[in-house]
């Protein structure tokens, strides 16, 4: 039987990462046919195995290639699958059993050649985990654009948990080079040539970000630096939200050298919106200490974002330096 869906996942040296993910997605719930396309790309730890051991519990084809970036990968895999509707997932998901079961009927509903949902963390995460996918996913953080529903209007989907049709693909030749930022440089394509997206609210992961702080602060460092590269690409692409990070902690140093002054108000407010996201994140998760683990998170990435953001934008905007020469660690 011709699967209607493929899942895409590229994989690089983590094979007990592959086997969570392909558990996971062998207790899908429903009668869906579906395949997956599992892409080593140029590991020196194979998965190979891994995927063996799955192949009789699922329809799954592995290959290998050389490193070449998981766009690459993720490109390969779409060429070589049987479907007509790919569903893209990053290595470091886990799938709720109605996952797929939720995508078939959000497709029914709205015909869209390309969508993405959200990712959230399971009750079996670490409290690192849980503290950095609170400011990843949190209104109060990021505002949304990774999948809140108030704040999905021009939501770009993300390859994590995203879904591209053949027809978009073929079109869009699918992904480019720069890692990270590959996602929504695709995303934003697609909207060029007229093809219909959406958010897609129920369709979610579990998202388990295998992280420490230092993987943590360069993760985020690059996706300040990408950004400025993707609105040079994408003229009207911008948007206030980029520049928030940075400012905000151009604001907060400014506001602690104000208080030497015995000027208190404005580091007051950032007290009060610091305590506000420790409340939320330790309500939410049900712990103190993770709301203290989201302050330190919420810093990290506004720090390492807004260093990025502003570094690319002076070579990028100001310099007119060619992205791949200013940034060769971005482009494979």
């Amino acid at each position: 039987m011709r699967p209607t869906y493929s899942f895409i996942v590229p994989i690089y040296n983590r094979p007990e990462e592959l086997r969570e993910l392909l558990e996971s997605i062998s207790q899908l719930s429903g009668k869906i046919p579906f395949e997956v396309i599992v892409v080593e790309d140029g590991s020196t730890i194979s998965s190979e195995e891994i995927a063996a051991e799955f192949s009789k519990k699922l329809n799954i084809r592995y290959f290998y290639k050389e490193n070449t970036g998981p766009g690459d990968s993720r490109n390969f895999g779409m060429k070589n699958a049987h479907s007509d509707y790919f569903l893209i997932l990053d290595s470091d998901v886990l799938l709720p059993p109605q996952y797929l079961q939720e995508v078939n009927f959000f497709l029914k509903e709205n015909h869209v050649e390309c969508f993405g949902g959200r990712d959230a963390a399971h009750e079996s995460f670490g409290d690192l985990q849980k503290a950095i996918n609170y400011v990843m996913t949190s209104f109060l953080t990021t505002g949304g654009i990774r999948g809140d529903k108030k704040a999905a209007k021009n939501f770009e989907p993300r390859s994590f948990n995203m879904g591209i049709s053949r027809k978009a693909f073929e079109a869009t030749g699918g992904f480019g080079k720069i890692h990270p930022g590959e996602d929504p440089d695709l995303s934003l394509r697609i909207k060029k040539m007229g093809f219909s997206t959406a958010f897609a609210p129920k369709v979610f992961v579990y998202h388990k970000r295998r992280i420490d702080w230092q993987k943590f602060y360069v993760q985020v460092n690059k996706f300040g630096k990408a950004r400025p590269i993707l609105t040079s690409w994408h003229r009207g692409s911008e948007k206030l939200v980029f520049w928030l990070p940075g400012l905000f902690m151009l604001a907060l140093l400014f506001s602690i050298i104000l208080s030497f002054f015995s000027i208190f108000w404005p580091l007051g407010i950032y007290i009060v919106y610091f305590l506000v996201v420790f409340l939320d994140a330790a309500i939410k998760n049900k712990s103190i200490f993770i709301g203290i683990l989201a302050l330190r998170a919420l810093l990290t990435q506004f720090f390492g974002y807004g260093l990025g953001f502003f570094t690319s934008t002076f070579y990028i905007r100001l310099l007119r330096k060619e992205p791949k020469n200013a940034f060769p660690d971005l482009f494979f």
